[in-house]
């Protein structure tokens, strides 16, 4: 397993940006997915954005065009842009991670509010 520690939240106005960082422990990073999720109050977690390389990225439906998930190994680090924010994307956003090629997400970090006020 590797920690996870996110930043980068914060309280934006709709149509603002935030990017989301969270970095990872271990030596081992290139070889986990990564992920981001988002609960809302009443609502169940979804998967926002997942990477395991440059060239295989997923995003939700709700996101697409607007956020961009991109990871630097050198850093153990992976971002998630968040462009043309709407009060729906308000959440508690976190990182996670899962040994490739594992379905099951392992390393969960603490989570970081992201709130867009309309």
């Amino acid at each position: 397993q590797v920690q996870l520690v996110e930043s980068g939240g914060g309280l934006v106005q709709a149509g603002g940006s935030l990017r989301l960082s969270c970095a990872a422990s271990g030596r081992t990073f290139s070889t986990y997915a990564m992920g981001w999720f988002r609960q809302a109050p009443g609502k169940q977690r979804e998967l926002v954005a997942r990477i395991i390389s440059s060239g295989n990225i997923y995003y939700a439906d709700s996101v697409k065009g607007r956020f961009t998930i991109s990871r630097d190994n050198a850093k153990n680090t992976v971002y998630l842009q968040m462009n043309s924010l709407k009060p729906e994307d308000t959440a508690v956003y976190t990182c996670a991670a899962r040994p490739i090629p594992q379905i099951t997400w392992s390393s969960w970090g603490q989570g970081t509010q992201v709130t867009v006020s309309s």
